[in-house]
């Protein structure tokens, strides 16, 4: 059974995540981190852990000036009297590595990365991504070994036979290359639980182990108390505290997020339940065409994926990271919009991987593809190539977005929030890449 209590250290050094070279990239990290250092505004609480950078542009060359809206009066925080209590002191500012070092330290973790072994799996071709290394295998030995207690010991999450498919799923190389920032094992686990425990539901509810559109709405709802409890009167909050263990998908959600409201704060723990919401609401609507057996025009299906998508996951990393992202600059238009894109993008990854296992597995399974081919008329090869295009404008969107929020909100933590954010769209293809056990590409080239 695995210990809460125990934190693992995390690696001496986390390199730089691999792939193309963007120089300007490296020349803006510094310089921003520099301005913000520099800023009147208080410094963070603490002094984050060092984050990998990443190849997405998500940093300005300059922070352009704001002209006094709401995100300034967000960063200048509150004033006026009896709001100096609510100020946090400053503290002293995390060195910045000087320039020579920074360009020695991102020159040898890209030669390190140029002499790497390749990674297992063939990525979509034509597919816009970034390669990462391979994650910490200490890492992912550790997160495997736990959740995989956790998961038999703790939550009773499945029967033997279904043994082979858990150790098939390699949920710890995916979170750990999901969250390379994270400061311990223990903050990676709580990633780990909410997706395996998400996993459940899905596969118990919805799709391959028992699941059904009939009914879907009210497992989903009780499902979702054990996220978001239930407040009610003394003679009725017995039942509904025994069904918590009626099944293995409430058993995760509930352990899962007990877990996470021990390390995340109030307004993480919050936010996170608010996406999960989303999910299921997608989950319905998915639901609903299969029960009506319909097929929706390409928009409605991208706008069922931006609710059951994987948005829950890239939205807890500064929880995992060990920091937060407040609660106002977490609401800001722009940061959503990072969101909903990095969402959208890695799920169009998820469709575009799984194509070949959704295609063999019984009943019809809609994706990008599939819809693309059936409301445009188009052969399967041109569905699946038009799906690609479809995800690259997405990643773009994604990236240039990520840029201008930066540039307008250069806080400390909304810029390693959005590398986080980027870190996790790349994990999530390192991973569906790789994970060679579960997906297949079509004979389309």
């Amino acid at each position: 059974m695995p210990d809460p209590g125990l934190s693992s250290p995390p690696p001496a050094a986390l390199p730089p995540l691999s792939g193309p070279s963007h120089p300007s990239f490296h020349a803006a990290l510094t310089a921003a981190v520099a301005a913000v250092l520099d800023a009147s505004a208080p410094a963070p609480a603490a002094a984050p852990a060092a984050v990998p950078e990443t190849d997405h542009e998500i940093l300005p060359e300059a922070a352009p000036e704001t002209s006094g809206g709401g995100i300034e009066r967000i960063l200048r925080g509150p004033s006026g009297l009896g709001t100096d209590g609510l100020l946090l002191p400053r503290l002293p500012a995390p060195a910045v590595p000087t320039a020579p070092a920074a360009a020695e330290a991102v020159a040898a973790a890209e030669a390190a990365a140029a002499v790497a072994e390749p990674v297992e799996g063939i990525p979509v071709p034509g597919l816009y991504y970034h390669p990462i290394p391979d994650p910490d295998p200490a890492r992912v030995a550790e997160v495997s070994r736990r959740i995989k207690d956790w998961a038999v010991d703790e939550v009773d999450l499945f029967p033997d036979e279904w043994e082979g498919e858990f150790d098939g799923f390699s949920v710890g190389r995916y979170m750990v290359a999901c969250h390379p920032d994270a400061p311990t094992v223990d903050h990676l686990m709580l990633a780990t639980r909410l997706m395996v425990a998400e996993n459940a539901v899905d596969d118990c509810y919805c799709e391959d182990h028992g699941g059904s559109p009939v009914g879907l709405g009210s497992r989903l709802l009780l499902a979702h108390t054990a996220l978001d409890p239930l407040h009610t009167t003394a003679e009725y909050a017995p039942g509904w505290a025994e069904s918590l263990g009626s099944d293995a998908p409430r058993r995760a959600y509930h352990s899962a997020m007990r877990y996470f409201t021990e390390m995340a704060s109030p307004s993480q723990a919050d936010r996170f339940r608010h996406d999960m919401a989303r999910l299921h609401l997608g989950y319905l609507a998915e639901a609903a065409w299969a029960e009506a057996d319909h097929v929706p025009e390409v928009w409605e299906y991208l706008a069922m994926r931006q609710f059951n998508n994987f948005r829950p996951c890239p939205t807890i990393t500064d929880s995992v990271g060990g920091y937060e992202l407040p609660a106002d600059l977490h609401a800001l238009p722009g940061t959503q919009r990072v969101i909903a894109l990095a969402g959208n993008a890695t799920t169009i990854v998820n469709d575009l991987y799984s194509y070949t296992k959704e295609l063999a597995s019984p009943g019809r399974h809609l994706n990008l593809p599939v819809v693309i081919a059936e409301r445009e008329g188009l052969s399967d090869k041109d569905g699946y190539l038009k799906a690609v295009e479809v995800h690259n404008e997405l990643m773009h969107a994604f990236e240039a977005e990520s840029a201008a929020l930066a540039a307008a909100c250069p806080a400390p933590q909304m810029l390693r929030f959005l590398r986080g954010v980027a870190a996790w769209v790349d994990g999530n293809h390192y991973w569906h890449q790789t994970n060679t056990y579960r997906y297949s590409l079509p004979n389309f080239w």
